[in-house]
């Protein structure tokens, strides 16, 4: 009797009427199933999944029964709830209408360079969150002329909640960028961001980039009024290089050319197909484009990740990550920087043009149309590129032709700006010995925080001889700062002893006292006002065209880290015990959200470091130009301001911390420092009162500016190491984090 029962089930469940398709998905997601779960369960493809909540297919017994039956329960625990009132937000899986999209299409009709720069230039989206736009419903492949069609399956973790996704605009719906992958059948598909999967029917590189630009809806818009939108990224497997003929790793000889040659047959079906590639030519961050015409640009990016374009040291192992993991992590990065325009370098010099655009468009008088300015845009850099002052200037500087300088000369700090990270350590004292601990604590994003407010020139420098030094002008100071006694100081209004002997000086990288006159960045002179002393500069190279270029820089990036650290449970309002507890291991609860956040970080010190790029071969001699000199953005000036105001910010944690405790750093590295302590946790010698931090020093936190653990080892560990390597002031932040110490580190 009991098989006539389950045979009459089967055949009720045959017949049974399930919901309309964007319910099943509205069920599923409201459970908090992947299509990879549901598909695993019922023991089918991912695709068929897919299909079933697109309403492409529909299920047959014996998965019909399954599904019908776990639609069901899902209905009972999540049941339609009408909305009450006219102003409740749409539903997830309605169309959006037009009011809801928040960001405004791109002006049309600004002109455009017909060759897109070299390592790049684009604009992402704002930071407000939007619905992403794989939880909005799209419209039936009947109402769409393209040729692709979109699946489900693809990622194992979709992108983190309020990660955009179009960003409103519907000719970005897909998303910043795509991770393009082919399998063992020649199938070619585009894993993009939140999951999407798009079939691509392009056969060649060619026809790829022409359906990328017509089809796929991928790019960003523009981050800044005057700005562009983002060019569409394409990432190439391994596989997907085989499959359009290109080599799947670079030989010796091409990693040295950072390209592999112009007569390979797919360059050359390129040029036959009318497109073209820019100098730099085909790397591993290679763009291809057709010259403006208008308004309209022909441009993609391509990433290629076994060509070593995700460097290790910046991007951990996302190189190794499947495509619908690695789309995830490239797809957070973008939307909350911008899309990768090359290294992370790169990318952080690119964001600073990106929300201060050189040029914007003005509507001719006599013809009515659009055309460039002839003025920069306001708070920008420009257009043309500016020579630095000769003491700004590194070594083989064209603009130190003139100085005439001996063949072999060196220059010294009253000849050249020294605005460096500390690299300064001491001996530890008898009573730092009877400690216990060595414990580090880390400035979080210190350079962004340097930047942060931070007023630096945006023209020409102009000489100045026996000038009044104003801590607002940017530019470079010749001054003695000798005179200046850091047993003695100004902390606030009032005057305090310390033990300077037992203090790195802040006007020297190295912690060492100045001998004499030198050039100085403006935040380092005015620190020393703010010490207490007076300065006379005797001449000076300021610049009267100045602003706060870098506040958006900072506010993007300071966004995008505390928006991941924050999904990676490490929230701005922990306790300080409760936030040491949360950093222990944070990358751990997601590895992927880890690579982001290094990411993140390296775009910062990676962004500030190309704005004084050195030569990288091509035949350089010194005294020649080199190529980073002609961008505008080449700016040694305003990386030299960045670097002087971080460390006179931690420099100056130091001396209040030490006014307060009368404890003295140990040693002190770019923007970590070491104590000594009794116990191996920070809140052992940071002086908390009722959970409050002292004033002006170091606070528990995650926002920028505020420290973390770096690392604990034990004093004896310290002593050993100084003794093995016979280096009594060997630097201990250095090994801080793990201990591990080798000849190399210590520059044998």
């Amino acid at each position: 009797m009991s098989e006539l029962f389950d045979a009459v089930d089967a055949l009720l469940a045959s017949r049974a009427t399930l919901p309309p398709p964007a319910e099943r998905k509205r069920l599923r997601a409201a459970h908090g199933l992947t299509i990879d779960e549901v598909a695993g369960a019922l023991k089918v493809r991912r695709a068929t999944v897919s299909g079933w909540e697109a309403g492409k297919t529909e299920p047959r017994p014996p998965e019909r029964d399954a599904y019908a039956r776990l639609l069901d329960k899902l209905a009972e625990l999540y049941p339609v709830t009408p909305a009450p009132a006219a102003e409740t937000a749409p539903a997830l899986d309605a169309p959006v209408p037009a009011t809801f999209t928040a960001v405004p299409a791109p002006a049309q009709g600004q002109p455009l360079p017909t060759e897109p720069a070299s390592d790049g230039g684009e604009v992402s989206a704002p930071l407000e969150p939007q619905v992403p736009a794989s939880d909005l419903a799209r419209p039936p492949a009947s109402a769409t002329k393209s040729t692709s069609t979109s699946r489900r399956p693809g990622a194992k973790k979709a992108a983190p909640a309020g990660t955009p996704v179009g960003e409103g605009d519907p000719r970005f719906e897909n998303g910043p960028l795509a991770v393009v992958d082919a399998d063992a059948d020649g199938q070619v598909v585009a894993y993009c961001v939140g999951g999407l999967v798009l079939d691509v029917p392009a056969k060649s590189l060619a026809s790829l980039v022409e359906w990328t630009l017509a089809e796929a809806k991928l790019g960003q818009p523009k981050l800044s009024g005057p700005g562009r939108a983002a060019d569409p990224l394409l990432v190439l497997t391994q596989a997907a290089l085989e499959r359009y003929g290109l080599p799947t790793e670079l030989s010796a000889q091409e990693r040295d050319a950072g390209r592999i040659p112009e007569a390979h047959k797919v360059i050359k079906h390129l040029a036959r197909a009318e497109w073209k590639l820019t100098k730099r030519g085909f790397g591993p961050w290679a763009r291809i484009y057709r010259p403006a015409t208008g308004s309209e640009r022909a441009c993609v990016q391509l990433c290629i990740p076994s060509w070593n374009a995700l460097d290790t040291r910046f991007w951990g192992e996302a190189a190794q990550l499947p495509p619908a993991e690695l789309a995830r992590v490239l797809g957070v990065y973008a939307s909350r920087v911008m899309t990768p325009r090359g290294s992370t370098a790169v990318t952080g010099l690119e964001l600073m043009t990106a929300l201060h655009p050189p040029t914007h468009a003005v509507r001719d008088e006599e013809t009515g149309t659009l055309r460039q300015a002839d003025t920069k845009t306001p708070g920008s850099l420009g257009t043309d590129p500016v020579d630095c002052a000769p003491c700004e200037a590194p070594d083989g500087h064209p603009v130190l032709n003139a100085l005439d300088l001996p063949r072999f000369h060196v220059r010294g700090p009253a000849e050249k700006l020294f605005e460096e990270a500390y690299d300064w350590a001491r001996p530890m004292t008898d009573a730092e010995c009877t400690l216990r601990h060595l414990v580090g604590i880390d400035v979080n994003m210190a350079f962004a925080a340097g930047a942060n407010g931070l007023n630096v020139g945006l023209g020409e420098p102009t000489r100045v001889t026996n000038p009044a030094f104003d801590p607002k002008l940017p530019g470079s100071w010749l001054v003695d700062l000798s005179h200046v006694d850091l047993s003695r100081v100004k902390a606030g209004k009032e005057w305090v002893d310390l033990d300077g002997s037992l203090l790195p000086s802040p006007f020297t990288p190295k912690g060492d006292h100045p001998e004499g006159p030198a050039w100085y960045a403006t935040p380092t002179v005015a620190y020393a006002q703010e010490l207490g002393y007076d300065v006379t500069p005797t001449e000076a190279y300021v610049r009267y065209d100045n602003g706060r270029y870098l506040d958006g820089w900072y506010q993007r990036l300071r966004d995008a880290y505390l928006a991941t650290m924050a999904d990676l449970g490490v929230t701005a309002d922990l306790p300080p015990e409760d936030f040491l507890t949360a950093m222990d291991g944070y990358k751990d609860h997601d590895p992927e959200l880890g690579i982001v956040i290094t990411a993140i970080k390296a775009t910062v010190k990676g962004g500030l470091g190309k704005l004084r790029e050195r030569p990288r071969g091509e035949g350089w001699r010194p005294g020649e130009r080199w190529r980073a000199l002609e961008r505008p953005t080449w700016r040694p000036d305003i990386r030299a301001a960045v670097i002087s105001r971080t460390r006179i910010n931690l420099h100056r944690k130091i001396v209040k911390h030490a006014a307060f405790t009368s404890q003295y750093p140990i040693a002190v590295l770019s923007d970590c420092v070491v104590y000594a302590a009794d116990g191996p946790s920070p809140l052992d010698f940071l002086p908390y009162r009722d959970g409050k931090p002292l004033p002006g020093g170091f606070k528990l936190g995650i926002n920028p500016g505020l420290v973390k653990h770096e690392g604990t080892q034990t004093v004896l560990w310290g002593e050993g190491v100084r003794e093995q390597f016979d280096a009594p002031q060997l630097n201990f932040a250095r090994f801080i984090k793990d201990g591990t110490v080798t000849d190399a580190d210590n520059g044998e």
